[in-house]
């Protein structure tokens, strides 16, 4: 790459900020808008975002002793937080989101050194459905937001619906007509145009833009301080989790890329380097961070491999973040425009946990029990909660919220029946023993 020219090498930087751009902006725009945020906070909360994606970039590709597995790996918040700090701020308040995020992000550090073998306990029958579990309680804040946001006195107003569709039908169009890079960013086009047909319809308001500031640093517990409650601990050290092996895949996938080799040291500093990142984002009222596979496909797409280029990409993202005008476009798309995009993104969450499922053996009983106790305990939480209102509130813990329900019910389920063994397993295994020996 040193024979690449720097215009080059900015170039590409610029191409990997785009491909994640849509990513990040949306979170805070749908955490924002669900929590009623002011247009300041909001703008804030985008530019912060946008500013911790790039020192969370920096902190993995900067390879040293401690941190950094230093592939060409860009960062951005995982969306599988999206509806957990949604619940934990609606019940608890926002302060209860940046303690949550500050404690799975000190966890995610001290385990750093195990995790690898901690990975038996959530292989693709967990994660799966946990993923899945998460995906299906996100359709709901999309079709909301389609419909023109929840409360909103023109919701479901025959304008906002066809703004919805027309901008969720754009970025299928987009994706069935273009390739490469322009399909790699077809969501961001999405939201561009949507934007632009609201804004002949009267739907865009710019004086967010125009009320914000040049310049801004980022504040110490913007929201307040934070709080810390059990629930919501245990709620996002669980999304930190699922975050931790959606990233191995990721390294490793990064690791053919490049020709290099993962080392168990390599993933351990990987891992405590996606730790620092959730704890700096709790800081700074920002989210929790995790690699970024859309990159990866730009990766391949491109052939450049390097880290400079990486390097670069870390540098425009936290350029971006300071100026909060740059952000403040970001808060002027409509709530209609956003639900469409969200559609297909939400979409994407269930498809991915269903591919992590595609691994699993589905000739198994005991498999089909694991998913459709988890997945059916978790979205029944979610659809009814008062269910559970009656039992010791010590216990609530593990009951109020869906996510943690039915990522529990699928982690007890997989020791019960794919860790601890059984008669019939150890007979099996003895016969096939047997067999083998003659």
């Amino acid at each position: 790459m040193s024979n690449q020219s720097p215009l080059k090498v900015a170039s590409l930087g610029l191409q990997h900020v785009l491909a994640m751009y849509a990513g990040a902006v949306v979170i805070p725009l749908i955490v924002g808008g669900a929590l009623e945020l002011t247009a300041a906070q909001l703008t804030y909360l985008v530019s912060i975002d946008i500013l911790m994606c790039g020192i969370a970039t920096l902190l993995q590709v900067w390879k040293n002793k401690f941190f950094g597995i230093g592939l060409p790996v860009v960062l951005g918040c995982t969306f599988t937080a999206v509806s957990p700090m949604i619940a934990i701020g609606t019940q608890y308040g926002i302060n209860s989101i940046y303690g949550s995020i500050l404690a799975s992000g000190l966890i995610v550090i001290i385990i750093s050194k195990f995790f690898g073998k901690l990975a038996r306990f959530f292989p693709p029958i967990v994660t799966g459905s946990v993923v899945l579990i998460i995906g299906i309680t996100l359709i709901p804040v999309a079709i909301n937001n389609l419909g023109g946001g929840q409360g909103a006195a023109d919701f479901g107003d025959l304008n906002n619906v066809a703004l919805g569709f027309g901008t969720l039908l754009f970025i299928i169009f987009m994706y069935k007509f273009s390739s490469g890079f322009v399909r790699s960013i077809s969501i961001l086009l999405g939201l561009l145009v949507g934007t632009f047909a609201a804004f002949f319809l009267g739907k865009v308001d710019f004086s967010s833009v125009v009320s914000a500031t040049w310049l801004h640093m980022p504040h110490f517990f913007y929201f307040g301080t934070p709080t810390f409650n059990v629930t919501a601990i245990i709620t996002m050290t669980l999304v930190a989790i699922v975050s931790l092996v959606e990233s191995t895949g990721v390294y490793y996938a990064l690791g053919e890329i490049t020709d290099k080799e993962i080392s168990e040291d390599d993933l351990a500093r990987g891992y405590r380097s996606e730790g620092l990142a959730i704890m700096i984002g709790g800081l700074f009222n920002a989210f929790p961070y995790t690699a970024f596979s859309q990159n990866v496909g730009l990766i391949q797409l491109s052939g450049i491999k390097t880290r400079n280029v990486i390097f670069t990409t870390a540098g425009i993202l936290i350029f971006i973040g300071f100026v909060p005008k740059i952000g403040a476009f970001t808060t002027i798309i409509p709530s209609s425009v956003l639900g469409g995009a969200m559609v297909a993104m939400f979409g994407m969450v269930i498809a991915a946990g269903i591919k992590m499922l595609s691994k699993v053996d589905f000739a198994s009983q005991e498999n089909l029990l694991i998913i459709a106790c988890s997945v059916g305990m978790g979205l029944g939480v979610t659809v009814v909660p008062e269910l559970f209102a009656q039992i010791p509130e010590s216990f609530q813990i593990l009951t109020e919220n869906g996510i943690v329900a039915g990522s529990l019910t699928a982690i007890f389920l997989n020791i019960v029946f794919n860790i601890i063994p059984t008669k019939g397993k150890v007979k099996e295994a003895r016969i096939e023993g047997q067999n083998v020996a003659d």
